[in-house]
């Protein structure tokens, strides 16, 4: 039965998993390493991950009335915010894989089965609440450059964007804004949901542990940063259907990545 340990790990006690100091060349492995495991099964992954380019539409349709209109883009980039722990599937299948054990796509429901569930959903709470955050203050922006009222078409919100000086701010301060929030989301989850899934350690210590792993490695951290927002911004191209094949690749990649920065148990 599942504890409910989220504090501390199965023990019971607060652990600090030791980190690496990792390089440019670590990221483009664990890059690597995501593609084989792509590669290895595609057709099972790519099943899996219909996930991700469904709900992107999902959130489009959803804001595609006038009302949503200003939501559109926070809604998509925003989106992102949760990728960490919408992957915790695609973390199962390259642990077991790497363990020499089925990694049918069925397994990557197994998650569900793991002692540290009550950790894993604590954290993807607080990625829940930061996606929110996110809308609350893009709504906010919007209203304080346009008011209260919505636009009346999707022409007509396109042109207030581009060609006015509120516009111009709005794209600035957003973009700002956005990039603080996924700073936050990628210095406090960047291996934190493939250690809980590996290591029952605790909500507290995953989070603790990646932004360790930040600090020790703020250059590569960047990097890999920088490669996941513009492979997810390639990924949305059309329709979000890249994200079938970007999101397992960057999922797989994520968990070779941990095994890369955090020092495994002797």
């Amino acid at each position: 039965m599942t504890a409910f340990h989220v504090m501390a790990g199965s023990g019971d006690m607060a652990t600090r998993p030791a980190v690496r100091r990792i390089g440019m060349s670590d990221v483009r492995d664990a890059l690597a390493r995501g593609f084989e495991d792509f590669r290895a099964k595609p057709s099972h992954y790519v099943f899996l991950s219909l996930i991700y380019p469904i709900c992107g539409v999902v959130l489009i349709t959803w804001s595609s009335g006038a009302n949503m209109l200003p939501l559109i883009f926070p809604l998509i980039a925003g989106f992102a915010l949760l990728g960490p722990f919408l992957a915790l599937g695609l973390y199962e299948i390259s642990r077991r894989r790497e363990r020499g054990m089925d990694a049918s796509w069925r397994h990557a429901l197994a998650v569900r089965h793991s002692p540290a569930l009550p950790s894993i959903l604590a954290v993807g709470a607080m990625l829940t609440v930061l996606f929110v955050a996110w809308l609350v203050f893009a709504q906010m922006l919007y209203t304080s450059l346009f008011g209260p009222e919505p636009p009346r078409s999707l022409a007509l919100f396109l042109a207030s964007i581009f060609s006015s000086e509120n516009g111009l701010l709005l794209v600035l301060a957003g973009n700002v804004i956005g990039f603080c929030f996924a700073l936050v989301v990628l210095a406090t989850t960047v291996i934190a949901f493939p250690l809980m899934l590996d290591r029952d350690v605790g909500a507290v210590a995953a989070i603790e542990t990646s932004l360790r792993a930040t600090l020790v490695n703020p250059v590569p951290i960047a990097c890999w940063g920088l490669v996941v927002a513009a492979l997810l911004i390639v990924g949305t191209i059309p329709l979000f259907v890249g994200l079938a094949v970007i999101m397992p690749i960057l999922g797989h990649a994520t968990w070779h990545l941990y095994r890369k920065i955090v020092v495994e148990e002797r």
